[in-house]
């Protein structure tokens, strides 16, 4: 069952029940007060007989007893006697001295006689409401003891116009609730839609994202839950969608990285069956000899690079580190003896300096990292007294900026996001030809998250490339933030 119908029965319900118990209250009340202002009235002129009577008989009964009770029924009967009232008097000795055949007539008699039997000298007046053969009577019973046997004065109300009357506003009342139930159902059904259409329109958005539209988005911008609920909803599509384009990135990510990897295996495999088979099959001069020799060792070594690096990777995260002080002006020695013979045999101008300072690592990564990160510069450059790259370090407010400048080749803008991407080339055949395999820019982002920096790249095609990478001062610090 759908909320909107479940919205409308609930409503409905409560409304039915609502309209009905004040109904009731209302009609049961109105009633009460109906039937307890005839019972006042029915009571008092019962007294009021009560009273006539006694002062008719007292002015009569030197006549007889039966003559002056007679005398004084016949003279009191019209002005007592109205409104649908009827008298009965009786003797002590149950017989029945007035209103006989109207009490045998109307079969009231069994409740005269019950009434009567309940008064005794104590309690002289008594009264009840009845229902009888479909009709609604008021009994009344006095005992006058002005006789020398006591007599019983009563007298029987009509009330039946007030049940029927309660009964033909019940009934219009019925009529009444039914129509407004009709009318109000209809407003509600119309409301409830009203309400529910915001929650509808969600959901079929949801089933409408759900088959693979994912731009769809609520226009609700109403302040109220369902606004909030629709504004949460979005948040939420836009979650779930940039999750899903991270997963797709990585899935793409994880098949250029197979694709690359199967490419990068080939390549030197090609050689190396291909000289070996050579080897074994044709009978080559010393000189064809060693240069299979050669080419067969240098692609092994090109896969044990491969391979080393590749574990390298995998492992890094896995094997625990441990960070000691590593003063920035050892990695710049480190890094000049290192990169001095290349330099030199590239005929271009390099230059290390690094601001002395003491950074918080593993200084054998931080080596590896600032050596990639040359390497790349140098593989960027061409051969040449105007190609230059630059390392400087320099201390900044709370980090350790270190920055690495070549007026090389550059990387177009839409590649640099895709450069710290294991196997991802820019220009695969320079790459190759300069015994890269797309895995360095890889660790070097790893080495640089392990250790809580940041890389940031700056590059213009045919003008050069700017790598800046900043490490909080305290790299330990930062490293248990950002775990």
């Amino acid at each position: 069952m759908r909320f909107a119908d479940k919205l409308f029965l609930a409503m409905t319900a409560l409304l039915t029940f609502m309209f009905a118990l004040f109904g009731i209250w209302m009609l049961s009340s109105d009633f009460s007060q109906l039937l307890n202002k005839e019972i006042e009235q029915g009571n008092k002129d019962s007294r009021t007989f009560h009273f006539l009577f006694e002062m008719g008989y007292q002015s009569t009964d030197e006549f007889g007893e039966d003559y002056a009770i007679s005398k004084t029924l016949n003279s009191i009967i019209g002005s007592v006697e109205r409104d649908g009232s009827h008298l009965y008097v009786m003797r002590g000795n149950g017989t029945c001295f007035y209103g006989e055949d109207y009490l045998e007539d109307m079969g009231f008699q069994e409740e005269v006689d019950k009434l009567t039997d309940s008064l005794n000298e104590t309690n002289t007046y008594g009264y009840c409401v009845r229902q009888i053969g479909g009709g609604y009577y008021m009994f009344t019973a006095t005992v006058s003891d002005i006789t020398a046997e006591n007599v019983y004065l009563g007298m029987c109300r009509d009330l039946t116009n007030i049940y029927e009357g309660r009964q033909e506003l019940l009934s219009r009342y019925r009529i009444a609730l039914l129509c407004l139930l009709s009318a109000g159902g209809i407003c509600i059904y119309l409301l409830s839609r009203y309400i529910t259409r915001p929650i509808s329109s969600l959901g079929r958005l949801a089933t409408r994202i759900a088959d693979g539209d994912y731009g769809l988005r609520s226009h609700n911008e109403s302040r109220d839950e369902i606004g909030e609920l629709a504004r949460d909803f979005n948040r939420m599509a836009d979650r779930l969608v940039e999750e899903m384009q991270v997963k797709v990135s990585e899935a793409k990510q994880k098949e250029d990285f197979t694709a690359a990897f199967a490419h990068e295996l080939k390549t030197p495999l090609t050689s190396i069956i291909g000289y070996a088979d050579m080897l074994n099959s044709l009978k080559l001069t010393d000189a064809e000899c060693h240069d299979a020799y050669f080419y067969i060792y240098s692609q092994g070594k090109r896969l044990e690079s491969l391979s080393h690096k590749l574990l390298e990777l995998v492992s890094m995260d896995k094997n625990p580190l441990t960070f000691r002080a590593v003063p920035t002006k050892d990695l710049e020695q480190n890094l000049r003896i290192t990169m001095r013979p290349i330099w030199k045999q590239r005929g271009i101008k390099g230059k290390v300096d690094l601001e002395k300072a003491t950074l918080q690592g593993d200084s054998e990564l931080l080596l590896s990292l600032l050596y990639n990160l040359m390497d790349n510069a140098v593989k960027a450059l061409d051969k040449g007294e105007q190609s230059f790259m630059l390392m400087k370090g320099v201390c900044l407010n709370g980090l350790y900026e270190i920055k690495v400048v070549d007026n090389g080749r550059g990387i177009p803008a839409e590649e640099i996001s895709r450069i710290t991407e294991a196997f991802y080339m820019v220009d695969k055949s320079r790459s190759r030809k300069e015994g890269g395999a797309g895995i360095g820019m890889a660790l070097c982002q790893k080495i640089i998250q392990l250790h809580g920096g940041m890389l940031k790249v700056e590059s213009r095609l045919g003008e050069g490339t700017v790598i800046r990478v900043m490490f909080p001062r305290d790299i330990a610090a930062a490293r248990r933030e950002r775990n």
